[in-house]
C-alpha cells in the first residue's frame, strides 16, 4: 500500500458536484494498493500515520500527532499511484491491485484509522471525484507500507 499523506487546514471530496466528505484540520490521504498487498500491511500503515509528529506545537516545532490536535482524515482511494511511466507516454497501471481487492484495504484502512480515535470521511470507491484542500505548510509526505 501507498499514502500520499497532505497536512490540511481543510479539505474537501466531491462526486457529481456534491459534497460526499468533508474535514477541517487533519490529513488528505491518497491510499493506493498495489498487486500483493495484504490486510497484514494496513494497520502497521494507520499505526505509522496516526502517530506521525507532524503538527505544530506551541512554539511552532512539528511536534504533535493528529490525535494531540483533534484532527480528522479524509481517505481517498487512488490506484494511479501505482502508475508505470517507465515505457512510453502512457501510463500503465499493471501493479496496482484489482478493484475488488483494493476497495476491501482502502475500507480497512479508512476503519484502522477510526479504530484509532480519528473522524474518517471517505471519497467513493471507483468513482470520478474532485478533491478541494488547503495544504499546511505545505506539508505532504509519500509512505509505502514496506517502509511504515
Amino acid at each position: 500500500m501507498r499514502v500520499l499523506l497532505q497536512r490540511v487546514s481543510r479539505a474537501a471530496v466531491s462526486v457529481g458536484g456534491e459534497v460526499r466528505s468533508s474535514i477541517g484540520l487533519g490529513y488528505v490521504l491518497l491510499v493506493g494498493v498495489g498487486r500483493g498487498d495484504e490486510a497484514s500491511q494496513v494497520d502497521r500503515l494507520a499505526e505509522k500515520i496516526v502517530g506521525l509528529r507532524i503538527f505544530r506545537d506551541a512554539d511552532g516545532k512539528t511536534n504533535r500527532s493528529i490525535a494531540d490536535v483533534d484532527g480528522e482524515a479524509l481517505v481517498v482511494s487512488q490506484f494511479t499511484l501505482y502508475a508505470d511511466t517507465r515505457k512510453g507516454r502512457r501510463p500503465s497501471f499493471v501493479y496496482a491491485a484489482d478493484p475488488e481487492v483494493a476497495a476491501e484495504l482502502v475500507e480497512a484502512f479508512a476503519e484502522a484509522l477510526e479504530a484509532r480515535g480519528l473522524k474518517v470521511g471517505r471519497g467513493i470507491f471507483g468513482a470520478e471525484m474532485e478533491v478541494e484542500l488547503v495544504n499546511d505548510g505545505p506539508f505532504t509526505m509519500w509512505l509505502d507500507a514496506e517502509m511504515a
